[in-house]
């Protein structure tokens, strides 16, 4: 093959943006994919009956709507047949005695909501969200852009000198602060609580974690400002805007095409891959991978010519991966009827839990490798937004459970067997699915007449198709502290280098770690030349 400036290993919606971002500096860009599809997490499919479109995977699009990628690649993707489709009511929880809350993209209904929840709650709220909002520009500086830089510096620099060193490090210390403090003792509502609780879910965190409060701050902003958009006819049409986009770059995309090796050049410098049937592809300037760590030193340089640094060794030899995640999907003859309140049926993402105390609890159960007793259950009804999901008078329902464990060691609940080598099974994720189906038929009054047809996939599952999620785990690895922001992936790790000249490390597993933000893309594909 004609050599190529960069060859990125990966596909997934970081490699997309690193792609494009480099195409449009005018730069030959090669896609390498190991399995029959590119787009990674982003995977849409008729898998429950004919004519229902389901997201297998990822499916709010906040992120990338409100990124720099597509600041500056929006305009060339929706010129390439990408269009959203937006809820007026992006989010809400019911909690298991019916009673609910739902959230809006309208501050003033927001603001009466909460006062209604509590007396005070609603200007609570108010000023909270308008104090993100003063420091958006410095807070979204140090979660989305390049932590060692100069710009970045300078940036901390600014904020110390107009704040006084005292209170940035008192901003420091408040941004650090878990999810469950800061509810507990900045809304009377438990209700309140139960809203913001799930969404640390998201964030690969838990109630308890440091800056967990922090992330709930930011997806409140966030979803309020944009809602929680989805891609029209399925996140695979944003996967082939990017495909389309790429390829009249003078790009190219191999599906199919299983890299094996980086190859070294002159000086140790990435030269190339060597794929999986032997044949090699050289790349002039360097290659990118979207891959968790222990791909790229474990697989990719094996057998390299000089080893890595005992650091780096140490380093990925400990590298963590977090919490699994389990999708299941149903297609509907019907929308749903939930019980309560009628606006249910209208919400983007639905969280069904217990609470504050039922998130921690979940959350624990399963970080013990016990299947959660009562899980947090994020209900999607993308079909209530785009009617292109599902035929005309039907339905489908995108269900997530964020708190799948993924090396089994019991039961919370007691009720099913699981096996002694805590591997999921077909079996064990049909039971666990049964259990999910109980609690969506307690909150669903006709759900029993209109069920057509399910599809569920265990942590398992989802890692056979995409080997990045690794035992089930959507983020790339573990999202604490000690290995997030400046130590992501690695102790030693600078922005998205490697030890290896010319060899790049971006995807969920580096900063600005998961999500469909496309920011570490977007970030290493800004800085190359």
């Amino acid at each position: 093959m004609a050599d190529f400036d960069y060859i990125i290993v990966g596909s997934g919606i970081n490699a997309l943006v690193a792609a494009a971002m480099l195409g449009k500096k005018g730069k030959k860009v090669l896609v390498l994919e190991r399995s029959g599809r590119i787009g990674g997490c982003l995977y849409t499919d008729e898998i429950t009956e004919p004519g229902f479109i389901h997201d297998v995977m990822a499916t709010t699009m906040v992120l990338f709507l409100t990124s720099p990628a597509y600041g500056a690649l929006g305009k060339d993707l929706e010129a390439r047949g990408l269009e959203f489709a937006h809820a007026d009511l992006p989010t809400g929880v019911l909690r298991p005695d019916g009673s609910s809350v739902i959230f809006s993209k309208d501050r003033q209904r927001n603001i009466a909501t909460f006062e209604a929840l509590a007396a005070g709650d609603g200007k609570t709220f108010d000023k909270e969200i308008n104090a993100l909002g003063a420091d958006a520009a410095f807070l979204f500086s140090l979660l989305g852009g390049a932590l060692w830089s100069g710009t970045t510096l300078k940036t901390v620099a600014r904020q110390g000198w107009g704040k006084g060193l005292r209170q940035l490090a008192a901003w420091f210390g408040d941004a650090l602060t878990p999810a469950r403090g800061y509810l507990e003792t900045t809304y009377k509502s438990e209700a309140a609580h139960a809203l913001w609780a799930p969404w640390v879910l998201h964030c690969g965190l838990a109630p308890e974690s440091a800056y967990s409060a922090e992330m709930v701050k930011v997806i409140g902003f966030a979803i309020e400002l944009a809602g929680c958009p989805i891609v029209k006819g399925g996140a695979a049409n944003l996967v082939t805007a990017f495909e389309r986009l790429i390829t009249d770059q003078g790009g190219a995309i191999r599906p199919g095409a299983d890299v094996e090796r980086i190859l070294p050049g002159p000086d140790n410098k990435a030269a190339g891959v060597r794929l999986a049937g032997g044949e090699t592809i050289d790349a002039v300037s360097g290659v990118v991978c979207s891959t968790t760590p222990n791909q790229i030193y474990d697989r990719l340089l094996k057998d390299w010519p000089q080893p890595a640094p005992a650091d780096i060794t140490e380093s990925v030899a400990r590298y963590r991966y977090g919490k699994g995640n389990m999708q299941i999907h149903y297609a509907l003859s019907a929308p749903p009827r939930w019980k309560g309140d009628p606006e249910l049926g209208k919400v983007a993402l639905l969280h069904l839990t217990a609470g504050l105390d039922g998130v921690s609890r979940a959350t624990n159960e399963c970080e013990r490798g016990l299947l959660p007793a009562e899980p947090t259950v994020c209900v999607g009804q993308p079909a209530s937004f785009d009617p292109s999901r599902a035929p005309d008078g039907k339905s489908i329902l995108w269900l997530q459970l964020p708190e799948a464990p993924r090396f089994i060691k019991g039961d919370a609940a007691g009720e099913i067997a699981t096996p002694a080598d805590g591997r999921w099974t077909d079996e064990l994720r049909e039971l666990y699915a049964d259990r999910i189906e109980a609690l969506l038929s307690r909150h669903i009054e006709n759900f029993a007449e209109i069920k057509l047809a399910r599809r569920a996939y265990s942590p398992a599952d989802l890692e056979a198709m995409n080997m990045n999620l690794v035992g089930g785990d959507p983020y790339g690895g573990f999202c604490g502290l000690d290995q997030f922001f400046l130590w992501r992936p690695l102790k030693s790790s600078v922005n998205h280098r490697t030890h290896v000249p010319g060899l790049y490390h971006i995807g969920a597993s580096t900063h600005p770690g998961p999500g469909l933000a496309g920011g570490s893309g977007f970030l290493l594909a800004s800085s190359l030349r």
